[in-house]
């Protein structure tokens, strides 16, 4: 186990100094940090999700209620630790299995409270305390993908003849089994964004390239209710509104760098294409890469003047912000926000979030390391704390006489979130793990709804041969 107090006591001048120095330290500083950064946020989900129930927090320290996603990433992260020597083989599927069986045991149903979902997906946050619907939030068709990502991750990760770990192969069987997508597809084609038991289906469906491509492959290969095969084809007709090479190399554009990441969790993309992907000479994986390089080359030219944008220091996703206000920074009047999605031109308020480089270090490795090393010794003494690095930060935002909906001003840095969000730290355990060593990729593999899925989208060629 790396010792984390060298990381927050030792000084972060000495770990960026190694990773700058020529010769052979500085070869050593960034895979130390790494591993710091990936225990801390696998220790979030196992230190803050309910061990009766399995429910993960959207965010703390800040009182919230449980989201789904997160889950998914929390069941993923367990494996991680368990790999690591973080907890052991029992820890992991007692956890797991108690996770498994309250969503399985969960009330379901039209009604509009006291349910936690309805025809197998699940609401996209449920109360911590009574664990159904939180508020009036939507059924989730993406939050219960993410879910589901999890789930049959456990399915073929506990692949042992033990009992608990053959329930927890039946209980991800059942959950997956359970799901009716071909019911939540009102105008014929795609999957609607989500359902409100007062309102009916939301009116914006899942029709174009962002972090939808792991829903469709799970719905493309249920057993019970798949979609038609045909369904991938007519997504992809979608995807070449979004083609185009601003900032960088051609690629699938899609602002915030998490929906070029989540599926890819779960699914490796290297070396698979469908056809038209293979149509632009590249794979998914390569179309990621891209887009990280292309945040980092908008950092660099900087159009928006913000403080802080650079080769090293970069970073734009949908995270936590200091609030929705507009201040006036040296003459100029600056509008800022509080939670949102945000990327190269869209909504770009100065806020940078780790998790949108941290995300990407499977695609691109040689210009996420260095960053995040000499981010965390520019930064570190504000950003990085007990669960690694904070959801956010905004070097722009050094005062502010408007109240701030999260974080405080921080001197020397700016503005710091104050709290570590579920489906920010989910991709930091999962993507740093897939850079190390694919564990989760190979594990998702085995996995045969993930290749039915893959299959019934024309998917081929890579590891699928």
């Amino acid at each position: 186990m790396i010792d984390r107090r060298h990381f927050l006591a030792a000084g972060s001048a000495a770990i960026v100094g190694a990773c700058a120095a020529p010769g052979g330290m500085g070869a050593l500083a960034t895979p130390y940090l790494l591993s710091d950064v990936q225990e801390r946020a696998f220790r979030f989900f196992w230190d803050t999700t309910d061990p009766v129930t399995g429910l993960a927090p959207d965010r703390w320290p800040t009182p919230s209620f449980a989201s789904i996603a997160a889950v998914g990433f929390a069941l993923t992260s367990y494996g991680v630790g368990e790999k690591h020597g973080w907890i052991t083989r029992d820890q992991n599927r007692d956890r797991t299995l108690a996770t498994l069986e309250f969503f399985a045991r969960a009330p379901s149903g039209p009604a509009a409270s006291g349910t936690s979902g309805h025809k197998g997906f699940f609401y996209h946050f449920l109360d911590a305390k009574t664990c159904t619907r939180f508020g009036r939030t939507e059924l989730s068709t993406i939050d219960t993908s993410l879910l589901l990502g999890g789930v049959l991750f456990a399915q073929s990760w506990f692949d042992r003849a033990d009992p608990k770990e053959s329930r927890i192969r039946a209980l991800a069987e059942q959950l997956y089994r359970a799901v009716e997508w071909d019911w939540i597809t009102p105008r014929g084609t795609f999957v609607s964004m989500g359902w409100h038991p007062e309102t009916g289906f939301i009116r914006s469906d899942w029709d174009i390239y962002n972090e939808g491509m792991i829903l469709y492959v799970l719905a493309l290969a249920s057993p019970t209710h798949p979609l038609p095969p045909a369904t991938w084809g007519a997504l992809t007709k979608r995807f070449e509104a979004s083609w185009g090479n601003r900032w960088g190399e051609p690629h699938l554009q899609f602002a915030p760098l998490f929906g070029h990441q989540y599926s890819h969790m779960w699914v490796d993309f290297r070396g698979i294409r469908d056809p038209y992907i293979a149509s632009k000479g590249i794979d998914y994986f390569e179309n990621s890469r891209r887009a990280t390089h292309a945040q980092r080359a908008y950092a660099i030219e900087n159009p928006g003047r913000k403080i802080g944008y650079g080769p090293d220091c970069w970073g734009l996703t949908a995270c936590d912000g200091p609030g929705d206000f507009t201040v006036t920074i040296d003459g100029s009047p600056r509008e800022f926000f509080s939670y949102s999605a945000r990327g190269p031109g869209e909504r770009d308020d100065g806020t940078i979030a780790p998790t949108a480089a941290l995300g990407s270090i499977a695609f691109a490795p040689e210009i996420v390391e260095p960053m995040i090393a000499k981010m965390h010794a520019r930064y570190g003494a504000g950003i990085y704390d007990q669960y690694g690095f904070r959801d956010s930060f905004n070097p722009t935002l050094t005062r502010s006489d408007r109240p701030l909906q999260h974080g405080r001003i921080v001197p020397g840095i700016g503005w710091v979130d104050g709290d570590y969000l579920g489906i920010d730290q989910g991709p930091i355990v999962l993507g740093i793990e897939n850079r190390r060593s694919g564990m989760i990729w190979d594990v998702m593999r085995r996995n045969p709804h993930i290749r039915r899925g893959l299959g019934r989208a024309g998917f081929t060629g890579g590891w699928l041969a």
